[in-house]
């Protein structure tokens, strides 16, 4: 036991007496009622065990991470929690934002058990799931050993109960209940799609610990400590209550609210402007969730109006948001091309986001705008090399992609990373009752039980236009398909069993095929994806191009390319490299999208051909460009010529 921490514990044990024997492990067994939500949702994701990818590029980035979750070793891992609770530790400690010294320590790790069990549920490999098996048990003998250390018992973390004191006392610290938030959400996640008792025991106890903790506070000292960030603290107790059914996990919940962001959102007021981007969606999608389990109205409109605000007024085409990591006026898109545009964490979160509101509504323009961030901002995310991630994705023209490093990094961005690419099955088919919602064109198969229906998803899409269902049935049943028909495929075509079907409806909504579904049914699809341009925000003179939903970036060269893969420790490490000039239009848009031919040979490849015998661009979809300079963002028209002095530009 620590000496320098004992006295004033046991002074704290006594002040709060029997308190303190609910804070014992295992004494309060986890209730396993369950809470179904208040509000019925008209559509539902269908667990991730019942979908499994088909060989294609979000395979392959699945693949990919897979890799790198088995490369690392789950006592570098440990390492810190076991030093923090005074276990002895052999490993050697990790770098970057898990090293000894880093505040912040324990967060990959919490984000490693959600990988990991989401990965689980995609595959059924065994593997995975030893994995989150020993790091539980592992991490259960840490929160067993903490009370010895001086700790309150029950605590669990890689570093010490005084951070939480410095978030009380409103002293500077790196966001420990961000980093719990983390922890107990992979801890969660475990529970459910692992199969491990044991997770839920462990986070029960946590939360039992968080309940001391919160209600030795008044509610202005609670609002004041929710000043620093702390993640979706309330996301996690609101689903844990959802598992447990205890009242207490759903007044933890509610007492995370912030209500600093919540209030004028609620009011329908956007004050955003010079918030940091990434602590605000933790809180929103706790919000949303809160709203499933009370029916409490205030909290869907904060999440709509949020969503409504980033998704489609704060959001660059790349379906990214935020530039330094903060938001900014709306009509200021112009200045905020940078190397740290779009934390990729953003993206990761407002996906999130999105197919919760789909389950209010289900809607097209929701998933228009999930497909839009899921190719050109997760897929492009990974690095095809070495599955490493980006943290931002620089939207100033002659940028390049950092990623990180295996084992000296462990960015936000690199614990979201490691869960996006595990999870690419959880939303492509909802259902609702009687109904099948095919929201995107992702090769895979989908078991629905409850129907006893197979239906595969054979497709090449974005490389080719087609996408192809079929059908296994046990025995013909009844219900409605409802296929997107995405706002950038004006002329979709549908066959079924070879027979055309009318399309209603406009691009940019679902179409609805009601009718009784036998085996060898089929569903032909025509996705014709053809060029087309959108400007930067409040901004004509600086235009994208996109082919369907794909972002297309032109090819800038390789030129002052740092070594090493562009893999670096830091985020920042290549922010201050030179930027060569990049390629200007003095021409309309209309005319420079016109100067745009495809590439023979190559179905997503472009050239863009300038009038005046300039250098043709190659252009390909973002997420397939790695290791390149690139552009984005095209300036044209006025804006060209006002900066033809000093970037290359082209007639």
């Amino acid at each position: 036991m620590n000496p320098s921490h004992l006295p004033a514990r046991v002074i704290v044990l006594l002040l709060a007496g029997l308190a303190f024997i609910a804070l014992r492990p295992g004494t309060i067994a986890a209730p396993t009622s369950a809470v179904s939500p208040v509000v019925p949702l008209l559509a539902q994701p269908f667990p991730l065990e019942n979908v499994r990818l088909l060989d294609g590029p979000f395979r392959d980035a699945m693949l990919r991470d897979r890799a790198y979750l088995l490369s690392l070793d789950p006592d570098r891992l440990l390492h810190n929690f076991r030093v923090t609770a005074g276990l002895p530790s052999s490993a050697q400690p990790l770098g970057g934002w898990e090293s000894p010294d880093c505040e912040l320590r324990g967060h990959c790790v919490g984000h490693y058990l959600s990988a990991c069990a989401l990965l689980y549920a995609s595959t059924g490999e065994a593997d995975l799931k030893k994995r989150t098996d020993y790091i539980v048990a592992e991490l259960a003998k840490c929160q067993a050993a903490m009370p010895a250390k001086g700790y309150n018992p029950v605590f669990l973390s890689a570093y010490p109960e005084s951070f939480f004191d410095r978030v009380d006392r409103a002293q500077k610290v790196w966001a420990p209940y961000y980093t719990l938030h983390k922890i107990m959400a992979g801890l969660l996640e475990v529970y459910q799609h692992g199969d491990n008792p044991q997770a839920l025991e462990v986070l029960t106890n946590m939360a039992n610990w968080l309940k001391f903790r919160v209600d030795r506070l008044t509610p202005e000292q609670m609002q004041r400590a929710l000043g620093n960030e702390h993640g979706g603290m309330n996301e996690v107790l609101a689903n844990l209550y959802a598992v447990t059914g205890n009242p207490d996990h759903l007044k933890l919940a509610q007492a995370f609210n912030h209500e600093a962001v919540f209030a004028p959102l609620a009011k329908g007021e956007d004050r955003l402007n010079g918030l940091h981007a990434n602590t605000q969606f933790p809180k929103i999608i706790g919000a949303a969730r809160q709203y499933e389990l009370t029916g409490d109205q205030r909290f869907r409109t904060i999440a709509e109006f949020f969503w409504q605000r980033v998704a489609l007024n704060r959001s660059y085409v790349i379906g990214g948001d935020s530039d330094r990591e903060h938001f900014f006026p709306t009509n200021d898109f112009a200045r905020h091309l940078s190397a740290e545009t779009a934390e990729t964490c953003n993206t990761y979160n407002m996906l999130k986001l999105t197919r919760q509101l789909f389950g209010w509504n289900p809607s097209a323009t929701l998933m228009d705008f999930y497909e839009r961030g899921l190719y050109n901002q997760i897929l492009a995310s990974q690095d095809p090399d070495s599955g490493m991630m980006t943290y931002f994705v620089p939207l100033q023209a002659g940028r390049f992609k950092t990623y990180s490093t295996p084992e000296n990094s462990f960015w936000c961005c690199v614990g979201t990373g490691m869960e996006n690419h595990a999870k690419y099955g959880d939303t492509i088919y909802f259902h609702g009752t009687n109904t099948l919602y095919v929201n995107l064109f992702i090769p895979s198969e989908l078991n629905w039980r409850e129907a006893g229906v197979t239906v595969r998803q054979e497709t090449k899409f974005p490389a080719a236009e087609t996408t192809k269902l079929t059908f296994q049935c046990v025995s013909p049943v009844p219900f409605a398909l409802q296929l997107r028909r995405p706002a950038w495929a004006g002329d979709m075509t549908v066959h079924v069993n070879g027979k055309k079907q009318k399309i209603t409806g406009p691009p940019g909504s679902y179409l609805v095929m009601d009718r009784t579904w036998k085996t060898g049914d089929q569903v032909e699809v025509q996705l014709p994806q053809h060029l087309h341009m959108e400007p930067l925000p409040g901004d004509s003179n600086s235009v994208a191009f996109l082919y369907g939903p794909l972002v297309l970036a032109g090819k800038l060269g390789t030129n002052g390319l740092p070594g090493r893969g562009q893999q670096a420790p830091n985020q920042l490490d290549f922010a201050k490299l030179p930027v060569p000039s990049a390629p200007v239009f003095s021409d309309k848009a209309s005319a420079v999208l016109s100067q745009i031919k495809p590439v023979k040979g190559d179905v997503l490849g472009f050239r863009l051909k300038p009038a005046g015998g300039a250098p043709a661009i190659s252009l390909i979809p973002f997420y397939q460009l790695h290791h390149e300079r690139y552009a984005v963002y095209w300036p044209i028209g006025d804006l060209a010529r006002a900066t033809a002095g000093t970037t290359n530009s082209i007639p």
